[in-house]
């Protein structure tokens, strides 16, 4: 172990992956040019659509496979369906995109700084 935050909690929690206290986002989603607490910078770090298709394959299975559920056991009728899990899907796709898009960020941090160490 190197002495350096873990990956997974700091990009979860939005924090620098460089140091863990400072912020990696300003705003909702943008990512901030550098730490105010180590100096790290973030200029080429991007996480593309890297999260949305995370996001895609757990809220859709969460919500496809809880409305099937759903509709085998109680039959609910459509218009039901659509006021219970549309809302839910779109809680779900904003709620989980700052985390994975910090987490993505973050071990993309994390190994192209291994990478850069190494002087290969």
């Amino acid at each position: 172990m190197t002495g350096e935050p873990s990956p997974i909690t700091t990009g979860l929690l939005g924090r620098c992956p460089a140091c863990g206290r400072g912020h990696l986002f300003e705003g909702f989603l943008e990512v901030v040019p550098r730490c105010a607490a180590c100096g790290a910078t973030f200029g080429g770090q991007d996480s593309g659509d890297g999260p949305v298709a995370f996001i895609i394959m757990i809220a859709g299975g969460l919500v496809v496979g809880a409305a099937l559920v759903t509709e085998v056991k109680y039959a609910w009728p459509l218009w039901l369906h659509m006021v219970v899990w549309l809302p839910l899907a779109a809680a779900l796709c904003v709620g989980l995109l700052r985390p994975l898009k910090g987490l993505l960020i973050a071990l993309q941090y994390r190994h192209r700084r291994t990478d850069f160490d190494t002087d290969g």
